[in-house]
């Protein structure tokens, strides 16, 4: 049937069978591979061929259940589709396949199937002309007012569409250029269509059968668009793109129907996105990269992967408040009583919010302040942050940075990278929809660093009001403001904070809590909110204030108030049982009272029964009363105390005194224990020690050898040399917790004093400070924790440098109050506040006469016969 001049194929094709649609010549299709027969083709005959006719291949439709994958050829169709494989790749996810890019050349006809496997292989006869087009052929044979008909449809359907698109634009050419006999099959693959009614196009071997088979589904296109053009609104360039994006698409890909109308509904989005883009309040410098990015978007196939990627970029930045905000609540007054109504005590951050306020009611374009909260766990950091969104009435957004180690999670990910997603920062703001929220930056302090970069450089910019206007996120990649943010970060300590970042912060610090204002917290905030949890009522529990002091100092210690938090659920839970089983108790007499009465009705007279009604009336129960819950309630609920007060048993002997020590989790009190021995000399130090207070023990032991005389200190056989033939062993409770740090010194010093003179502390002083050479004391951080710390633990005198005295204007007054504070410049000083009647000479030999061994006796002649203190012995 071809002609001389016509471009033969070879007469033996390999065939491949697709189930995913039907390849008609002159259009292209992506098919994928996987059946063993198929993939056989490809590696043998595409992969290793290296001639052009070894391209050409036999593409059949099966129409046979495509879940049949068994060794039988199933049956062939008897038109196929010779075709050209144009492009080839291989994946062995989520299985081993091919995918196939192949473009049909023309119809042919199986003669004889040649052989099955490994795949198969038919002898064929071409049934379409296949000319080189290389210039506009001229008509061989009159087709006809048929043909007429078809080219007029054919350009009523492309004039329909927008010209403007380079795609809609080729097509049009094409009608004016490829030969008539083409056309039908080439806008049957571009129009909607059912796989059925392909495949009837394909067997139509005879041109004018094609015609009037391919007309009546122009018609329908056509009405179809007429129709789509009526419902839209009136805007004729939004139209046109709808109805183009079909042949744009299908000029590349032949889809199933619904795949189709799936394309259709994606383009309308990207319509609606464009305009969403358009209308936004975006910076210019944003709007110009979207529409760049737009117009890229518009010319992919869906196929591609960064189709996806660029349209979820558009997405997000349509998505984000580059000019909404919220209006400020800036009544002082009212916000005043609803951070007081919301949290007890806290006063300095109050008063920093209400600052905040004011300010903003004289200056509008106000920046937002970076403010840092340090404190222990549980003093209400989180919670403060979310009472100051609520009092400023703006949106509140917690970023938790605890283990963060990834400047990504900051600053987000490059586009180039799969999966790449914006930072929390970004994220955040769109999550809220205002670009004015209060971010919680909660745990800035746990940030981590890796091989992927410090996340803590990464906030220098977010964090920097100088800087943050114009912050860029590496997935965004253009500037967004974060100038009107306010930005809280919390931390337990500054320690661990890079320097250049807490720069960037103004630090408020939050003190723990005292039993005064723990006891107002709970009965204020924890106990009502315990009871709404467990389903109990005032009426059905009370817990006095005296029973809260009992839990505050027996069964918990703590800077915060979670542990008393969760010691009142324990509470609240065993009194739920008891109120659960008094109801059901009840029930069930209700029950057996309603039984018994209607067994005996009949038999009851009318005197009876008011008797009955007397006797009940009078043995009625008491209304319910509330359970108490007092000391020997919290013994049987929460167990025996997990802290007694055990300072005064652990002094009762000499070698040991309370320091005060700072944590993260707030101030606590230390023991300091010595114990001397005979031996060499030697100073042994245990408790888990960092190498600063193993300083400390050096530093304290030279100096009191260096002062023992001054103040009458022998070892135990009478000689002022202290580790002469003696050795002493420092401990540190408890072993299993790491120390370390300057503020021990004073207490080791103390420690060691007591030791060897003999001479028992104050069970009622504390102490901290860092000692030198010379006998001074230097000041240390971590005051008011520690003094806290010590007020907790019914210690009445602490000891603490001088220059830490400007430190104790933030303590409650009630605290000061309650405690002595001894401002000590010099360990003299610290010697003579730590014990009874002060520590020298005279008041060390005072204390020896008081004992019997003979040892002592012994050191109180020696000292004589030295001629120091003649008047005492």
């Amino acid at each position: 049937m071809a002609s001389s001049s016509a471009i033969q194929i070879p007469s033996r094709l390999p065939l491949l069978l697709t189930h995913e649609g039907v390849l008609l010549p002159g259009s292209t299709m992506r098919t994928s591979v996987d059946s063993p027969r198929n993939m056989q083709l490809v590696r043998s005959r595409l992969l290793k061929g290296t001639s052009l006719k070894s391209t050409i291949i036999g593409v059949i439709p099966n129409t046979s259940d495509p879940a049949s994958d068994g060794d039988d050829l199933p049956s062939l169709h008897r038109i196929g589709t010779a075709a050209l494989a144009v492009q080839v790749v291989g994946s062995n996810w989520p299985k081993p396949h091919y995918t196939l890019l192949v473009t049909g050349l023309c119809r042919f006809q199986i003669l004889q199937l040649l052989k099955e496997k490994p795949y198969p292989v038919a002898e064929v006869e071409q049934l379409d002309r296949l000319e080189n087009f290389t210039r506009r052929p001229q008509a061989e044979e009159d087709l006809g007012e048929l043909s007429e008909q078809f080219y007029k449809y054919a350009v009523q359907l492309v004039e329909m569409l927008d010209m403007s698109v380079p795609a809609v634009a080729k097509l049009r050419r094409l009608l004016d250029n490829l030969p008539r006999e083409a056309l039908p099959d080439i806008l049957t693959s571009i129009i909607r269509t059912t796989n059925q009614e392909k495949l009837q196009i394909l067997d139509a071997v005879s041109l004018e059968e094609r015609f009037k088979m391919t007309i009546p589904l122009l018609v329908r296109q056509i009405e179809g668009l007429k129709l789509l053009q009526k419902t839209r609104k009136p805007k004729q360039d939004d139209d046109k793109r709808v109805v183009a994006i079909r042949p744009i698409r299908r000029l590349n890909h032949i889809p199933g129907a619904a795949e189709e109308e799936e394309e259709e509904e994606d383009h309308d989005d990207v319509v609606m996105l464009e305009k969403k883009i358009r209308t936004s309040s975006m910076s210019e410098q944003a709007l110009k990269v979207c529409l760049k990015e737009m117009k890229r978007l518009k010319k992919m196939p869906q196929s591609m992967p960064e189709y996806a990627l660029t349209r979820n970029y558009l997405e997000l930045m349509v998505e984000l408040p580059w000019n909404k905000s919220t209006k400020d609540r800036l009544d002082i007054r009212a916000a005043r009583v609803l951070l007081d109504n919301d949290h007890y005590a806290m006063e300095k951050l109050k008063k920093r919010v209400l600052e905040y306020l004011a300010v903003r009611q004289l200056k509008n374009n106000l920046k937002g302040p970076i403010l840092c909260f340090v404190g222990p766990p549980g003093v209400g950091k989180t919670s403060v942050g979310r009472s100051i969104a609520k009092t400023l009435g703006r949106e509140f957004h917690r970023i938790a940075l605890g283990g963060v180690c990834d400047q990504s999670d900051i600053r987000g990910h490059r586009r180039t990278y799969v999966g790449s997603m914006p930072g929390r920062i970004i994220n955040g703001l769109k999550t809220v929809g205002v670009n004015n929220p209060v971010f919680l930056l909660d745990e800035v302090d746990k940030l981590g660093k890796s091989l992927q970069g410090d996340p803590a450089a990464a906030l220098l910019e977010v964090l920097d009001p100088e800087q943050n206007h114009s912050f860029t996120d590496h997935y965004l990649n253009v500037a967004f403001d974060l100038s009107q943010v306010l930005f809280i970060a919390t931390a337990n300590t500054t320690a661990t904070i890079a320097p250049a970042l807490l720069d960037r912060m103004e630090v408020i610090q939050v003190p723990g809590y005292t039993q005064e204002e723990k006891i107002e917290i709970a009965h204020r905030h924890l106990i009502p909110k315990q009871l709404e949890q467990h389903g109990l009522t005032p009426q059905q529990i009370q817990i006095p204030q005296v029973t809260t002091l009992d839990i505050i100092t027996r069964y918990t210690r703590e800077a915060g108030v979670r542990s008393l938090d969760r010691k009142l659920g324990a509470i609240c839970r065993a009194v739920a049982v008891k109120v659960a089983e008094g109801q059901h108790k009840e029930t069930k007499s209700d029950r057996s009272e309603v039984t018994e009465g209607e067994d005996s009705r009949d038999h009851v007279t009318e005197d009876a029964k008011t008797e009955s009604i007397s006797d009940t009336a009078d043995l009625a129960l008491p209304p319910e009363m509330p359970i108490l819950i007092d000391f020997h309630a919290l013994k049987d609920i929460l167990g025996p105390p997990m802290y007694e007060m055990e300072v005064s048993e652990r002094l009762s002997q000499p070698g040991v005194a309370i320091g005060l020590a700072w944590t993260p989790l707030g101030g606590e009190i230390m023991f300091v224990e010595a114990s001397r021995m005979d031996g060499d000399g030697q100073l042994t130090l245990t408790g888990q020690l960092g190498d600063v207070m193993k300083e400390s023990a050096h530093l304290a032991i030279s100096w009191l050898r260096s002062n023992a005389k001054k103040y009458q200190l022998t070892n135990a056989s009478g000689s002022f040399d202290l580790l002469d033939n003696t050795d002493i062993h420092l401990h540190f409770p408890a072993g299993a917790v790491t120390k370390d740090g300057p503020s021990a010194g004073v207490t080791i010093v103390t420690c060691l004093a007591s030791l060897f003179s003999g001479r028992l502390v104050r069970s009622d002083v504390a102490m901290t400070g860092e000692i030198t050479l010379r006998g001074l004391v230097l000041p240390v951080g971590g005051i008011k924790d520690k003094v806290l710390a010590a007020h907790r633990a019914g210690l009445k005198r602490i000891i603490i440098p001088q220059r830490n005295e400007k430190d104790l204007e933030g303590i409650a007054v009630n605290v000061q109050q309650d405690l002595t504070f001894v401002m000590a410049s010099c360990l003299d000083e610290v010697l003579n506040a730590a014990f009874d009647g002060g520590f020298s000479a005279k008041t060390a030999l005072e204390h020896l006469n008081k004992y019997e061994d003979p040892s002592f006796h012994l050191l109180g002649e020696s000292l004589q016969r030295n001629g120091l203190c003649p008047n005492i012995l």
